[in-house]
């Protein structure tokens, strides 16, 4: 055996082969869980998400909408920053994998929560904000009052004797069938019909059927105010169908649903808005958490935790 040799050769064959200096498989080197990093993807991206949602979906996106869409704004100031941070990392040669997942997940919390939390604003709570805001009329008697006297009515509770006129419905169809009765009082003609019941898609259009609302609830007698800007011109237009149809005018129509009790319905927008404010911000929680989770699973395969 020649100096210089011996025990600090490499074993060959079924001997074990050397370990690479600083790899993550060698004993006593393995990376520790960061778990700062991980509890911070779980629940920042959930508290920029509850924030945006909740800001977007009640009373701050009805009463100051720029300071809503500004809650937006700072969660892709934050996504920014976040991808700031990664760059920041990779140049410094420090591992920036958690600062890329959580650009990705406040991107993804930001843009939810502004699309879904502004559907929950635009079906639920702007109606019922709408509604809250107008008046309340007992006792209106639509053979007496004009329309233009009822303005600001939200919830219109009609006099004892008042019904739907089935004979002069009306539909006008534009993809969906936009259906109206007169809201009238006993049989007695009226001079201007200016109360009209509403509701999409619940009449055949040829005929004067009329199957809306609560249309054949005998208790039902009062209305919740059409709040839909982008339904009401169709429903106009199926007025003035029924003006030249049945010979009648109607100088000012109101559009209500009709129904037993406006107070409960206006109530249920509300009830809604909630329901699915919760929802979301719990789906978004699994969602996140499952990402997070499986994110460590990855990162620990390639020894980045």
């Amino acid at each position: 055996m020649q100096p210089g040799y011996g025990a600090s050769a490499p074993l060959s064959g079924g001997g074990m082969q050397a370990r690479a200096p600083g790899s993550v498989f060698t004993p006593g080197k393995r990376r520790r869980i960061n778990l700062v990093a991980i509890c911070a993807n779980i629940f920042m991206p959930w508290f920029v998400f509850c924030g945006i949602f909740a800001g977007m979906s009640f009373s701050l996106h009805y009463q100051k909408p720029i300071l809503a869409w500004l809650l937006v704004i700072l969660g892709l100031v934050a996504t920014g920053a976040a991808g700031f941070l990664a760059m920041s990392a990779k140049k410094e040669g420090r591992d920036e994998m958690w600062y890329t997942f959580a650009t990705i997940t406040l991107c993804i919390a930001t843009i939810a929560a502004a699309i879904f939390g502004d559907m929950n604003f635009w079906f639920n709570m702007q109606p019922f904000y709408d509604i809250e805001n107008l008046n309340t009329y007992p006792s209106v008697n639509p053979a007496r009052e004009k329309g233009q006297q009822l303005m600001d009515a939200g919830r219109v509770y009609f006099a004892d004797g008042s019904g739907l006129d089935m004979r002069k419905a009306m539909g006008f169809k534009n993809l969906d069938l936009y259906c109206v009765a007169p809201i009238v009082h006993g049989e007695e003609q009226l001079a201007s019909y200016d109360f009209w019941a509403v509701g999409v898609n619940c009449c055949s259009g040829v005929s004067s059927d009329f199957r809306c609302g609560e249309f054949n609830n005998p208790h039902a007698r009062s209305g919740l105010r059409l709040m839909r800007d982008d339904q009401r011109p169709f429903f106009r237009l199926a007025v003035q169908q029924a003006e030249a149809a049945y010979n009648i005018k109607a100088t000012h129509p109101l559009f209500f649903y009709w129904m037993q009790d406006p107070v409960a319905e206006m109530n249920a927008y509300r009830d809604d808005g909630f329901k699915y404010y919760l929802l979301g911000i719990f789906t978004h929680f699994a969602f996140n958490l499952f990402c997070t989770v499986v994110a460590v699973v990855g990162f620990s395969k390639i020894g980045r935790y």
